[in-house]
């Protein structure tokens, strides 16, 4: 029985490597092409599919590889997305801590102007969509549920492009000042 047992281990081991040279780069792709995936962890997130292929059974019969190991990384993506958000909440009134309190030194004036500017930049690169959520709420200070009725759009829809929208300001937002605080 042990030397079954070893020589099934062999074989689905070979069958994993030859899986992670052919596959690997594809699902990467895959995987940088999912907004819910940050590029600094994409490769964190390919290891982990090929980990969880090594705690399955020798008993499995996979038909199809390829759409199987794309399950499983659709799986892993969602349940990474899941923990950076309980992990780094994306909580709205975070942007109004950008601001600087007004004083009448020109420092804080300039500083105010610049900080300004990124957060336009920032926000004229989100999509168009969660832009216009984005301005709705804040400018307007509509809810969820008065945008999804503005837009025709669901209130889940809504606030899964509010919740993408300050995620991704948050990311850029950070990069461009990677000395400042992090707001996560």
């Amino acid at each position: 029985m042990a030397r079954s047992a070893i020589r099934s281990r062999t074989i689905r081991d070979g069958r994993l490597a030859s899986w992670f040279v052919e596959w690997r780069v594809p699902i990467r792709k895959w995987l940088s092409s999912r907004s819910s995936v940050p590029a600094a962890d994409l490769d964190d997130v390919a290891q982990e599919v090929f980990l969880r292929l090594l705690r399955y059974s020798d008993d499995i019969v996979i038909d199809n590889p390829q759409g199987y190991l794309f399950r499983v990384a659709a799986n892993v993506a969602s349940e990474w997305r899941e923990r950076a958000r309980l992990r780094c909440p994306h909580d709205q009134n975070w942007l109004h801590d950008l601001s600087i309190e007004p004083a009448n030194e020109p420092e804080n004036a300039v500083a105010r102007a610049v900080l300004g500017q990124h957060v336009r930049a920032a926000i004229d690169r989100l999509p168009p969509r969660q832009r216009t959520a984005l301005l709705l709420h804040v400018n307007d200070g509509l809810t969820y549920m008065q945008i999804a009725e503005r837009l025709g759009l669901s209130y889940r829809a809504v606030m899964r492009d509010l919740t993408r929208a300050y995620s991704r300001l948050r990311l850029q937002l950070n990069a461009e000042d990677p000395g400042g605080p992090n707001r996560c």
